[in-house]
């Protein structure tokens, strides 16, 4: 009997939030409802992947092995609705050689907060002499027959991360059932790729992925590296795949041939609050009134997983003691403070912080540097940041229930600032805050981001006068 492909894995809904866990919680906690933005839409997946019903790609593929005859394959969009589209794909009526293989089917995706998400397929099977990549031959679904599945091959949820900047990466699963397959992809910036559809060249982001698989009949087929380069306002313009096996194993290659697609100048890649794991960054904090002597913090970057990062915090020297943690999230609707914790003793009396309608032991405190940079509103960055961008808190929302401040941040533009830990091209933040009934929660907060550096300045100017500054030192 012949195998048809076919596979679906239903999505799961998750929830998250701030918690509490004995002692003071002075952080941000579950700022998930982002304030009401003011942006441009940010690039998305469909930037990536564009899908008007019209779009069309031509692609040829082939195998050093198995498929050795170019084939030419056509993808169009089936359909389309809201954040989900459906492409399929055909060989047949594009004049390919009689021993070129025959293939049709249909693949469907979901544009996410995350990035590009599949979540079905379904194909004409395989030929009988292509590996079976299945721990039985008997309703495989799994199939390495067109360009379309070695684009999802081990790594369905996300296919492509966003927002894609540089240091991105992230570990996904494929398969029928995400059971036998997996990957690892970083994203390794962009570059000029020739391509026939595009001979002059084109601008490109290049993903790696090193994908294995266990226990299939196949194997080791379907294990190996797999290169896809991405063109903004066109989709994947090419892909290998160096599948595992020992220096005569099987090369695969897909190449776009013609499309209807215009690029477009891709978003910026400059990664201004990264997620490195084991990274450590030293701020040094003081107030004009009520510390002159310095509070010095590390923090260090503890945990990193699927576009989340714990940063912890500890004090070093100063009149505040300090031990904490945030949790912060990166998507496309930008970086996100979604939790904190803190515990503090301080010789420093600070004034108190609202908002009004929450419990005294329930409202702000600022005992980190971290504590002045979420307060107020998120997201804490755009995901893409464009020179003149704002946004606002909106009342109701879950950051004016947390926070009670009203206020905009606006994005000035790059700028040169020196600081202890050196000099750099710095992306400026302005934001115009008021707590009512709050002096030290109001004010004026300007803040310096570095690239694959992150914060490395911040400036509260408190409506009491008093004066807040941060800086990066060396170590």
């Amino acid at each position: 009997m012949g195998r048809e492909a076919h596979g679906h894995e239903p999505y799961r809904r998750y929830s998250s939030g701030g918690m509490k866990v004995g002692g003071l919680l002075c952080g941000l906690v579950a700022a998930l409802a982002l304030a009401a933005l003011t942006l441009a839409a940010p690039a998305g997946a469909d930037d990536w992947w564009p899908h008007a019903s019209d779009a069309e790609w031509v692609y040829t593929w082939s195998d050093t092995q198995y498929q050795t005859t170019p084939t030419d394959e056509k993808v169009t969009v089936k359909e389309q609705k809201g954040k989900t589209f459906k492409l399929s794909w055909t060989t047949k009526d594009l004049s390919n050689p009689d021993d070129a293989i025959t293939s049709t089917g249909d693949m469907a995706f979901v544009e996410q907060n995350l990035g590009l998400n599949n979540t079905d397929w379904s194909s004409s099977p395989p030929p009988p002499d292509f590996p079976i990549l299945c721990a039985s031959a008997d309703g495989c679904p799994n199939a390495l027959t067109s360009t379309l599945y070695y684009l999802i091959w081990g790594g369905r949820a996300p296919v492509l991360e966003e927002p894609l900047l540089q240091g991105a990466t992230w570990s996904s699963q494929g398969g029928a059932g995400n059971d036998l397959s997996s990957s690892t992809s970083v994203y390794q910036g962009t570059e000029n790729v020739v391509v026939p559809a595009f001979p002059d060249g084109i601008l490109a982001a290049k993903v790696r992925s090193d994908v294995t698989q266990a226990g299939a009949l196949g194997d080791p087929y379907g294990s190996g590296v797999r290169t896809v380069w991405w063109a903004f306002g066109v989709g994947p313009v090419k892909m290998t795949f160096e599948h595992a096996g020992g220096s005569d194993a099987p090369l695969t290659t897909s190449e776009l041939k013609s499309t209807n697609q215009t690029p477009k100048t891709p978003p910026s890649d400059t990664n201004y609050f990264p997620f490195t794991k084991g990274a450590k960054l030293v701020y040094r904090w003081t107030n004009s009134k009520l510390f002159k002597t310095p509070s010095v913090q590390v923090a260090t970057i503890d945990a990193v997983a699927t576009g989340s990062a714990r940063f912890s915090f500890k004090d070093r020297s100063g009149p505040i003691k300090v031990a904490g943690a945030y949790g912060y999230t990166l998507r496309l609707d930008g970086v996100t403070n979604i939790w904190g914790l803190t515990r503090a003793a301080s010789f420093v009396k600070f004034p108190p912080l609202g908002p009004k309608s929450l419990p005294k032991d329930k409202r702000r405190h600022f005992f980190t540097p971290f504590d002045l940079m979420n307060f107020g509103m998120n997201p804490i960055l755009p995901a893409y940041p464009a020179d003149g961008a704002s946004w606002t808190v909106k009342n109701p929302s879950r950051d004016f229930s947390v926070f009670g401040v009203n206020g905009t941040t606006t994005i000035l533009g790059v700028q040169s600032v020196t600081v202890p830990a050196g000099t750099f091209q710095a992306l400026v933040l302005r934001s115009t805050l008021s707590q009512p009934g709050f002096k030290f929660g109001s004010g004026t907060r300007t803040e310096w981001f570095a690239p694959d550096k992150g914060l490395v300045k911040l400036v509260f100017r408190h409506g009491d006068r008093s004066v807040s500054t941060v800086v990066l030192l060396k170590k």
